[in-house]
């Protein structure tokens, strides 16, 4: 083994001189928001005049920082790509005025490839007004052929735009027009947000702690947007949960949570050790102080947020509620990495009304 060091940050041990991957990326996430208005203008022009950067790499620099720093879904920037047919990534089109979404829909309606027809839907998707809702219905109603060659209907599409829809065309919201990031803070003053609280119970598949992986006071005004005058937990067994898609867990207002065993999957292995657990219990994390963009959480690894958009590592991934059978709402996302727990993101997804919380994992 060769010598080890410590992040100068953070004191995360490291086999080489530096900054950890987590203090790196917040660093240089720092020098972004502190972009003046000036410069980012300047940013977005470029943008908009070049705006082949995203056809030749949809994932452009100045791009993700304007939108998820920044929070900018410019109608300029999305009347340029559409002019130039580029559909990829769909969050160009976010909210879009109603001339772009209408040469959307006209491209959708008039294409023969699959291909281009799902990243269309992707696009409108992100548009996601009344609009593009009556034109996925007719289209799931009444299929054009390029929906044969794709794995989804219109109203799993509707998804990665935050929304779907049943067969009577009723409108689901599946996430929060607000985010917060879950920040380095002292931990014994603010308790708005609690991430991986182990309990005494043990899970009857590997023996291992049983933990409230995260809990959000709703009666803290910063997360009244969750439209929950109390306490929700999901509690889980983090030993198992990447193996469990989805698992679930009942909570109750006064701060009660029980974990819905067996899963279903198989498990992890039996572990009862509780090695690392007092570790990841004494994590630094809190409720940020501030709202952030709605996308803010969906491109950085060491981001944890509640509400917004998460960062899908996969695929958009919503699950039914096991009570009443209605898809979940995106909740927040834990990124194992920052409590260097394992590789992923857990993602969690609530149904308000059954009190009821889903998990699961995804990875590279």
């Amino acid at each position: 083994m060769g010598e080890m060091y410590r992040c100068p940050k953070c004191g995360r041990e490291l086999r080489y001189k530096g900054l950890c991957w987590s203090c790196k990326a917040e660093q240089e996430r720092r020098e972004v928001m502190a972009w003046t208005p000036e410069q980012i203008q300047e940013k977005l022009n470029g943008l908009i005049q070049h705006v082949e950067r995203l056809e030749e790499n949809s994932w452009d620099g100045d791009f993700l920082n304007l939108l998820h720093c920044h929070g900018i879904c410019s109608p300029e920037l999305a009347r340029a790509a559409l002019k130039a047919e580029i559909y990829d990534p769909a969050e160009l089109y976010y909210r879009a005025p109603e001339d772009v979404r209408d040469g959307l829909i006209q491209a959708l309606l008039e294409t023969k490839d699959a291909n281009i027809a799902g990243h269309l839907l992707c696009c409108l998707a992100m548009q996601g007004d009344s609009r593009v809702l009556e034109v996925f219905r007719e289209l799931e109603e009444h299929p054009r052929p390029w929906r044969e060659k794709l794995y989804v209907d219109p109203s799993v599409y509707a998804q990665t735009g935050g929304w779907t829809f049943d067969k009577a065309g009723n409108r689901r919201q599946l996430n929060f027009d607000t985010c917060y990031p879950l920040i380095k803070g002292d931990r014994s003053k603010d308790k708005a947000a609690q991430v991986f609280r182990p309990r005494e119970e043990r899970c009857p598949h590997c023996k291992g702690r049983v933990v409230d992986i995260l809990t959000l006071d709703g009666r803290d005004a910063r997360l009244s947007f969750l439209g929950l005058d109390g306490i929700i937990t999901a509690t889980c067994c983090p030993n198992c949960v990447a193996w469990e898609n989805p698992a679930y867990s009942h909570f109750t207002l006064d701060g009660g949570s029980e974990a819905v065993f067996p899963y279903s999957y198989g498990a992890g292995e039996e572990d009862d050790s509780d090695w690392g657990m007092e570790e990841y219990a004494n994590n630094p994390y809190v409720l940020g102080t501030e709202p952030v963009p709605l996308f803010y959480g969906a491109e950085f690894d060491d981001t944890c947020t509640v509400g917004g958009f998460p960062f899908w590592i996969q695929d958009a991934q919503y699950y039914p509620c096991p009570d009443c059978g209605r898809t979940m709402k995106y909740l927040a996302q834990v990124k194992w990495g920052a409590l260097d727990f394992m590789e992923g993101t857990l993602y969690i997804e609530i149904c308000p009304d059954c009190r009821m919380v889903s998990m699961h994992h995804q990875q590279t």
